[in-house]
């Protein structure tokens, strides 16, 4: 079988839907499934305007049909609803072709966050978009309860992972990273993409004691800079060098609003790292009553609550959440999707999910 994900998120864009992505195909085979992608790489493309790391690529439905030709895909599963998504769906629906999609963006909240667009009609596009799939796949449960609420329907449970042999806390014997060395304890961490919908201005902006660190890039960098100047900002780091800076951090802030899962909460606990977040969707998911973090509507009682809070506790949550039960989902769902086998609850269960049933 052969799995065809259309995505308009991919490379050179550094974030949690690449790594998913990236992680689903490198399990495929697990699965029976040969999965290729189709990207904003496959056509020509303009950067979007003030965010030149995402492409929008010029799809037109003669390309489209040429490269599903080439591809002959048995299974189709849309990842984002940009150009790239949009044409692949197009070309679904005119050759009666099954689908599935993934919501993994609040875009409404993206777009009013940026221009003047009343997320009421960005939400009625999204049904429109999502209700012509087979199935939606969602990550955490109160994502799957508001987007039910909102009129969705067909939705289907998709964890993540976390590679926790890469993401580790420090040897008790190890040195500092060289870019936290001689810092101000204690050192409050932030990564991610540097845009206004990540709400950094929120972290930056918190009177904290010691330094805060900030990893990532975006177009938002040189207006979150000047906020507090005494913020050390490092750019984008992968691998070995980012798990290090997690490791080495005190406590990992997380300010966003809009995520609906945030894998960065993930490698933070992984790493040993309490967490400090908003009581909204995604840390409630991953976070809530676990005991390895601190959700508060109040940003800064939560950061320095969060210090107080045992770093063997986090890495236990982290151990929970792995990238096979993650493809293990994903391909049950495209596998019931297509009529193939019948629907098994996710094995996963959230803290949050766990209350719920027991209550």
């Amino acid at each position: 079988m052969r799995l065809l994900i259309a995505t308009d998120a991919w490379h050179p864009q550094v974030n949690g839907v690449v790594r998913s992505l990236e992680n689903m195909a490198a399990a495929g085979a697990a699965f029976g499934f040969e999965t290729v992608f189709l990207t904003h790489q496959d056509f020509a493309s303009v950067p979007l305007p003030g965010y030149r790391e995402i492409r929008l690529a010029y799809a037109t439905k003669r390309h489209v049909a040429r490269l599903w030709d080439d591809l002959r895909p048995t299974h189709v599963h849309i990842s984002t609803e940009g150009t790239v998504g949009y044409a692949t769906r197009r070309y679904c629906l005119a050759h009666c072709r099954p689908f599935t999609t993934s919501y993994h963006t609040r875009f409404p909240e993206y777009l009013s966050a940026r221009a003047p667009v009343p997320e009421a009609w960005s939400y009625a596009w999204l049904r429109r978009f999502h209700g012509a799939s087979n199935g939606t796949m969602v990550s955490t449960p109160s994502l799957e309860r508001d987007l039910d609420a909102r009129g969705f329907t067909k939705l289907m449970r998709w964890t993540r992972g976390v590679d926790t042999d890469l993401f580790q806390p420090r040897p008790t014997n190890a040195p500092e990273p060289a870019d936290l060395a001689g810092l101000p304890r204690p050192i409050f961490l932030s990564v991610g993409r540097l845009a206004v919908e990540k709400n950094l201005e929120a972290f930056l902006r918190l009177d904290l004691p010691g330094t805060k660190v900030v990893i990532g890039d975006g177009p938002d960098r040189a207006r979150l800079a000047a906020i507090d100047p005494g913020a050390r900002f490092l750019g984008t780091r992968t691998g070995a060098d980012l798990a290090a800076l997690y490791a080495g951090a005190d406590v990992f802030v997380f300010p966003s609003l809009t995520d609906t899962f945030g894998i960065v909460l993930l490698e933070a606990l992984a790493c040993g790292v309490p967490v400090a977040a908003y009581p909204v969707t995604g840390p409630l998911d991953v976070i809530g009553g676990s005991g390895a973090g601190i959700l508060d509507h109040d940003l800064r009682a939560a950061a320095m609550a969060a210090l107080d809070l045992p770093r063997a506790r986090c890495r236990a949550e982290a151990l929970r959440y792995t990238w096979a039960e993650s493809a293990r989902q994903f391909y049950d769902n495209i596998a019931v999707a297509h009529g193939t086998v019948p629907a098994r609850r996710p094995a996963l269960e959230t803290q949050a999910e766990a209350a719920i049933h027991l209550g």
